[in-house]
């Protein structure tokens, strides 16, 4: 079996309406560019408040990828 290594980059994710959008959306895009993607950790959760209502949900993160051999 072969060695794996990884990477790890933070990311935030931000959604008006949920948490789970948020890391969904940052996912989504951090895919657009980056292959080997395998696995996330929340290490916060904050959001926006106006008018005495949530207004956006923020979600940081650490992601893993793979770094792939040649």
């Amino acid at each position: 079996m072969p060695d794996k290594t990884y990477k790890l980059i933070e990311l935030v994710g931000v959604s008006e309406n949920s948490m789970e959008e948020a890391i969904r959306n940052a996912l989504e895009r951090a895919s657009q560019t980056l292959k080997g993607l395998d696995w996330f950790e929340v290490t916060e959760v904050r959001g926006l408040v106006e008018g005495g209502k949530v207004s956006q949900f923020q979600v940081k993160m650490k992601v893993g990828f793979r770094i792939l051999r040649k």
